[in-house]
């Protein structure tokens, strides 16, 4: 669509040749993630155009579905219309919409999209409602409870490949941050933004954003743990960036300084209402150490980081989902095979919806489908993700 040839896209993309002519004629199933945003800035498309997301929704052509349409509508509600009555306006107390908040929190970190686009509506009304009383210290409480909830959208609208839908409604979540009591609120959504930024290809601003927001919160905030989490989710989503800029090497360092910073956790008293404030431990640290090692070519590093690792217990669901895929692309490209069979047949037990969706999962038992050795499991795993056999057997001779 492009009018490109391979040589034309290789050099837009600054990828040799050969890199192009083994992805199209599937003589190689992945790429490194550089590559595929040198490949996205070349043919002028976002990143999720060439690497799907799990269980984000199929850009058909079709018209979406009303469960997302009515997230849309609800993140930017329509013109001139009428207010929607929120369920139970006697009940509406700040207590009870801010459980209803990390209930949908909790649902996005499970990856339960689905149920969570039936109920992300009408939290977003309620918070509205909230932000619109006349008393300040009740409308400043409900501005931040509009914030989490819009970041909610954001980040929902991301996982579905939405992220012109999603800065729109992080644009506005940090509109209402700024109208709450809240300093660490803004910070926290400039990272949900940065993330939006990284996978439209926008790595500078990512970068940018990123640094610019940690540099507020360092300078009055790291004396409390709150202060540190979101400070130091901020330079891990700098140190992405970097990597995914070709910078490994300025990346690991910043993922080091975010470890050694993650440690003071321990002497801190704990965040007060810990679910609404950035993901940030040791643990989550060493995850995404262990992800930017596999995505830039490292996986003796990657597997030696993660070993012996013991995930903390407000480590989400879907961030070890992540740590068992990167390890099972590590044990295959370091050529243990046995290994990367019992990951992934343990990422089957753990998310076999997940793992089913996840084109990482799918190239990487592609791969070791085309190797020689084929340990017990691998090919049930092949199975299950759909990889027909006609794509094995030719591999295979």
């Amino acid at each position: 669509m492009a009018g490109l040839t391979q040589e034309g896209l290789a050099g837009r993309a600054g990828v040799s040749v050969d890199v192009v002519r083994k992805l199209e004629q599937r003589r190689k199933h992945s790429a490194r993630l550089p590559t595929l945003h040198a490949l996205a800035k070349g043919l002028g498309v976002e990143v999720t155009a060439l690497l799907g997301d799990p269980p984000g929704v199929a850009s058909t052509g079709q018209a979406e579905p009303p469960q997302l349409v009515a997230v849309r509508r609800a993140i930017a509600p329509p013109l001139f219309a009428v207010p929607p009555e929120p369920d139970g306006v006697e009940t509406l107390t700040l207590p009870l919409l801010r459980a209803a908040i990390e209930e949908a929190w909790t649902l996005y970190h499970d990856a339960e999209f689905g149920r969570l686009m039936e109920v992300l509506p009408g939290v977003i009304a309620d918070s509205r409602l909230a932000a619109s009383v006349r008393d300040d210290r009740q409308r400043a409480a409900g501005q931040a409870a509009l914030a989490k909830t819009l970041q909610l959208g954001g980040h929902l609208s991301i996982r579905l490949g939405k992220t012109d839908l999603a800065i729109f409604a992080l644009e506005r979540a940090i509109t209402a941050a700024e109208a709450s009591r809240d300093p660490l609120l803004p910070a926290m959504i400039c990272n949900s933004m940065a993330w939006a930024y990284q996978r439209q290809n926008r790595l500078d601003d990512a970068m940018n954003l990123a640094v610019h927001a940690a540099d507020g919160v360092e300078r009055d905030h790291v004396h409390r743990a709150e202060g540190v989490r979101v400070w130091g989710g901020l330079l891990m989503s700098a140190a992405t960036s970097s990597a995914r800029s070709g910078d490994y090497g300025t990346a690991d360092d910043m993922m080091r300084t975010a470890e050694q910073a993650a440690g003071r956790l321990a002497t801190m008293p704990p965040a007060p209402n810990g679910k609404l404030v950035s993901v940030f431990s040791r643990s989550s640290v060493r995850i995404e150490r262990v992800r930017l090692a596999v995505q830039h070519a490292h996986p003796q590093e990657a597997v030696r980081l993660a070993r012996g690792m013991r995930l903390s217990a407000d480590i989400p669901p879907s961030w070890r989902t992540w740590l068992l895929l990167d390890l099972a692309r590590a044990h295959t490209d370091l050529g243990n095979v046995p290994e990367a069979v019992r990951t992934l047949e343990k990422l089957h037990r753990t998310a076999p919806a997940w793992i089913r969706h996840h084109t990482l999962a799918v190239a990487t038992v592609t791969d070791l489908m085309s190797g020689p050795a084929h340990p017990p499991g691998l090919r049930r795993l092949a199975e299950f993700l759909g990889i027909v056999e006609g794509d094995w057997r030719s591999a295979e001779k």
